[in-house]
């Protein structure tokens, strides 16, 4: 198969009209043989999709066809195979979720560092240097040093700082994420609480890893992505990690290894969690996807980042229901 190029992008904009945008957005998808999926909101657009070369730069013209879209946020990786089961176009009250509407990033937001210009930064003794992405991306790789806030989801930052960062002692932050996005609402979020040194890298990790030569990054491990890939390596092709079938959790190698990992029934994170149900439904979920790879066929699933929400959500459920028995 001829490389899939992976289009990460987004940008941060007014669209009063953002769901009149869906349908032709959906169709140049389609035309173009693109699957992956892209988020309108009235705050802007932000997605990742696939496909042929061609089709990438169809998208990124019909886009920037609109004035509004100029200077949009693009990241490309290559893969072999195409990462998406789905071609979607969401209307979304928010591009990305922080659940604090009265934060602009297109007012507040934090002072970009290019990716060639970061390390300078976090060697920096005074830079308080923080990872805002959910506690599953950290655990597959992050800059050396970072902070780990240990959040679940993005929903979860606010209250992290409010117990944990203070203006007064904190003079100077750096955060960052996957592609940029969560930090342009979140050095937002502490401007906006009289924070003033606020940093955050340009493009993210993935623009930084295609960037920034191996020899000279700061970067341990490898990097989360919320496709069939699952990670990264720092040459930006496929890494080591696969996926649970059943929590959608990154696994490495000695997850893999481990007696509770049945592939597409359980792994480390999610065993002792399931009823007899679930494994059965679980089971005839992998014996429909091992049909369709024979018949070389994509199987429709949840994204990761839903499932793996879906399912702490379920947790967590379970867990109050227990405290109220006890």
């Amino acid at each position: 198969m001829a490389d899939v190029i992976v289009c990460a992008l987004y940008r941060f904009v007014r669209l009063d009209d953002f769901s009149d945008l869906r349908q032709p957005l959906l169709k140049t998808l389609e035309r173009n043989g693109l699957r992956g999926t892209l988020l309108l909101a009235r705050e802007g657009i932000n997605g990742t999709v696939a496909g042929p070369r061609a089709g990438v730069d169809a998208l990124i013209n019909h886009l920037t066809r609109d004035p509004r879209f100029a200077g949009i946020d693009v990241k490309e990786s290559v893969s072999d195979r195409q990462p998406f089961m789905r071609t979607k176009v969401k209307l979304k009250s928010e591009i990305v979720t922080m659940g604090q509407p009265d934060i602009d990033p297109l007012r507040d937001a934090g002072a970009y560092v290019e990716a060639d210009e970061w390390n300078a930064l976090i060697n920096d003794p005074d830079v308080l240097l923080v990872d805002t992405r959910n506690d599953y991306e950290v655990a597959v790789g992050s800059f050396e040093g970072a902070v780990n806030p240990e959040t679940k989801n993005f929903r979860d930052f606010p209250d992290w700082v409010q117990d944990n960062l203070d203006p007064a002692k904190h003079k100077k932050v750096a955060m960052f994420c996957t592609g940029g996005i969560r930090c342009e609402k979140s050095t937002a979020y502490l401007k906006s609480h009289g924070f003033e040194a606020v940093y955050h890298l340009k493009g993210g990790v993935l623009k930084y890893l295609e960037t920034v030569p191996e020899q000279d990054s700061q970067w341990r491990g490898e990097c989360f992505v919320f496709d069939e890939r699952v990670t990264v390596n720092h040459a930006l092709e496929p890494g080591s990690y696969t996926q649970c079938n059943a929590c959608r959790m990154p696994l490495s190698e000695a997850d893999r290894a481990s007696d509770e990992y049945e592939q597409g029934i359980s792994c480390p994170h999610c065993a002792g969690t399931r009823t007899d149900a679930d494994r059965a439904r679980f089971a005839e979920r992998e014996r429909q996807l091992e049909l369709a790879r024979k018949r070389g066929e994509a199987h429709l699933g949840d994204s990761a980042r839903d499932v793996i929400e879906s399912n702490r959500q379920r947790k967590r459920a379970a867990q109050q229901a227990q405290r109220g028995s006890d």
